[in-house]
C-alpha cells in the first residue's frame, strides 16, 4: 500500500509525531506547503497531521475540501495539542472539525504535543497572548489552565513515540 504522511507544523511537535509515522510505515514524508491535492492520487492511504489551533486543525481543509476526489482511498488525519488525551478532548476535537459524514469517511487520532510560546511565529504568539490574558483573568482556573500558563515560561513538550501505536496498527491493518 503507498502511502504518505502529511503534516503542518506550527511549532514542531506534529513534523515529530508525522516523521515517526512515516518512519514506522516507510510513507512519504510532505510538508502541508509543499502538497497538492493532484500529488496524493497516486497514494492508497493518505495520513493528515496538523496541530491543534484555536479548536481548529491547521491545513485539514486539503483533505475536507477534496473527500470527494479522495473516495477510494483510506484516509486518517491526526492532530496535536497541549491538553491531555482525554476521551472528552477527543470527541470535542472530532466534533467540532468534522461533519457526521466526514467522520465516516477518516480514521481520528489525537496526540498529546507540547507548547512552546519562542516557537511561535508573530501572529500566533499575538493569539496565545491573547489567550494567555483571558486565563490570567479567569479567577476559577481549571487544572489545564493553569499548566497552560506556566507552559508560557517552561516550555513543555509531552510527545511520546508510543502514542502513535494505535494509528499504526489501524494503517498496518488496512
Amino acid at each position: 500500500m503507498k502511502t504518505v504522511v502529511i503534516y503542518k507544523s506550527i511549532s514542531g511537535f506534529t513534523k515529530k509525531y508525522a516523521e515517526w509515522i512515516a518512519e514506522e510505515l516507510k510513507a512519504d514524508l510532505l510538508e502541508y506547503k509543499n502538497t497538492n491535492i493532484d500529488q496524493l492520487r497516486i497514494y492508497d492511504l493518505i495520513i493528515f497531521g496538523g496541530s491543534l489551533h484555536a479548536a481548529g486543525i491547521s491545513g485539514v481543509n486539503i483533505i475536507k475540501k477534496n473527500l470527494h476526489i479522495l473516495t477510494d482511498k483510506k484516509i486518517i488525519i491526526f492532530t496535536t495539542g497541549a491538553s491531555p488525551q482525554r476521551e472528552e478532548i477527543f470527541d470535542e476535537i472530532k466534533q467540532n472539525n468534522f461533519t457526521p459524514e466526514e467522520q465516516e469517511k477518516i480514521q481520528f487520532y489525537y496526540f498529546r504535543g507540547g507548547f512552546d510560546y519562542n516557537k511561535l511565529n508573530l501572529p500566533n504568539k499575538i493569539l496565545m497572548t491573547l489567550f494567555k490574558w483571558k486565563i490570567q483573568h479567569n479567577r476559577n482556573k481549571s487544572p489545564d489552565e493553569i499548566g497552560m500558563l506556566a507552559a508560557y515560561e517552561n516550555p513543555m513538550d509531552f510527545t511520546k513515540k508510543e502514542n502513535i501505536d494505535k494509528l499504526l496498527k489501524y494503517a498496518n491493518s488496512l
